[in-house]
């Protein structure tokens, strides 16, 4: 029985029809490219799953996982260690939350799980807010935290669990008549405020927010945004939550996505490019208040394997190799050349909407008509395939990415050079010719 043999056999895949699926045999892996037992080559456009930032096989971050393995391996969470208190500090630091603190978790869904019981239990109230287009993870917490079609197998769920529309200007209402960006963030901040009140603020403990929306189509906030739902929370006592398991660990040029907008959230959710994807580990920092609130009351969070060392040792030289290759250089650089191709591709694709961008993080949206801006795909139905078609044509030709819903993501690993970027975009570019004629 050869592998993929066995992984049909024996591996539930995930989001997927067991009895559909074709995986993809992987050989080796090594800086933003990967090989499958064939011998093809794959440009790893999307970072696997947005979480290997720093590339395959980087070999400072092999050799911190060797040297912790000979060293520690696993220690219970209760004990402290040099690892676990250096990348706790580490991360307090790049936050640039004073007086914060870091629970670990194992993933960025169990970051949020646990994110939802600080909210409650700080705040007595009962009630959470997110977007209809965001993903915050699969399990019963996280699941029902995400707004789009992935969080109905998670219903009925718990209560308490409310939706609004976060701003996305392209498919505004078609009564809606923007002037400016200042006129989208008055918009949807009087949207919000309304359901506020709706909802009772004495009921509401948090407003989560993916600082920047990744999966669901990498939706920028307009200018003041973030710092209207700030107020907005301040005026109501809500906690501001900042789901940065995507968008954090400068994939949008900044450490952390909110450092774009000169916001300070009360909660912040990591993991993904912490340690890149090469051992699982996530947390929550806890801003100033919330870490006092516990200091009198116990924190009722726990997990076996909550700041493993392994983990922890990763995150450290992580954090490290971010600095020391002058990672946010690289991706304001080769950032600005991604912006400039996915621009001239708009211009030059007939299938092309809309397309967004900061830093290596950005998203086309495919559409039938320029002018109507009718989807490619209608929301939550693909019933003849479109999307995976294209995604293989990409694939095919060696362009490793996603879908999801109409739009193609594009997310390189930010170790990433404009040559690299421009070979892998000529494939893009390719297929996207071969999209508008299916138009």
């Amino acid at each position: 029985m050869n592998v993929k043999e066995m992984s049909l056999k024996y591996n539930l895949h995930s989001w997927s029809n067991q009895g559909k699926i074709n995986p993809t045999v992987i050989a080796k892996a090594e800086g933003i490219y990967f090989w499958d037992e064939d011998g093809k080559k794959y440009y790893d456009m999307s970072s696997q799953s947005v979480n290997s930032n720093l590339g395959h096989a980087h070999p400072k971050l092999v050799k911190a996982i060797q040297e912790q393995a000979a060293k520690i391996p696993f220690i219970n969470p209760g004990f402290a260690i040099d690892v676990r208190s250096e990348a706790a500090k580490k991360i307090v630091e790049a936050s640039g939350l004073e007086g914060a603190k870091v629970f670990f978790t194992n993933a960025g869904a169990e970051a949020n799980e646990n994110a939802i019981k600080m909210a409650k239990a700080y705040t007595g109230k009962w009630k959470i807010f997110s977007m209809y287009r965001s993903y915050h993870g699969a399990s019963a917490g996280a699941g029902m935290l995400t707004g789009e079609p992935r969080h109905f197998a998670n219903e009925p769920g718990a209560p308490g669990f409310i939706k609004f529309e976060g701003p996305y200007a392209y498919r505004a209402p078609k009564a809606c008549k923007f002037g400016n960006e200042d006129d989208v963030t008055a918009y949807y901040l009087e949207l919000l405020e309304k359901q506020i009140k709706q909802e009772g603020p004495e009921q509401i403990a948090a407003i989560w927010l993916e600082t920047v929306v990744g999966s669901n189509g990498i939706l920028i906030p307009p200018k003041g945004y973030l710092q209207g739902v700030r107020k907005l929370c301040d005026q109501y006592k809500i906690l501001m939550v900042c789901d940065e398991v995507m968008s954090g660990w400068y994939r949008t040029g900044k450490c952390f996505a909110y450092q774009n907008f000169n916001v300070e959230p009360d909660l912040v959710t990591f993991a993904k490019g912490c340690t890149c994807g090469y051992i699982p580990l996530g947390g929550v920092i806890a801003s100033k208040k919330i870490v006092e609130y516990y200091n009198e009351n116990k924190l009722i969070c726990g997990l076996t394997y909550s700041g493993h060392p392994m983990g922890c040792a990763l995150a450290c030289a992580t954090i490290d190799v971010y600095e020391d290759e002058h990672i946010p250089e690289n991706v304001a650089e080769v950032g600005y050349a991604l912006g400039q191709l996915l621009e001239s591709f708009k211009e030059n694709h007939a299938c092309i909407g809309e397309v967004r961008y900061i830093g290596l993080f950005s998203a086309i949206e495919l559409v039938k008509n320029k002018e109507t801006r009718e989807p490619l795909v209608s929301f939550n139905s693909d019933p003849e395939g479109i999307m995976p078609k294209i995604l293989g044509m990409l694939i095919k030709e060696g362009f490793y990415t996603y879908t999801h819903e109409n739009m193609i993501l594009v997310a390189p690993p930010l170790i990433i050079n404009t040559r690299e970027l421009n070979e892998a975009m000529d494939i893009l570019d390719k297929v996207l010719y071969s999209v508008d004629k299916m138009l």
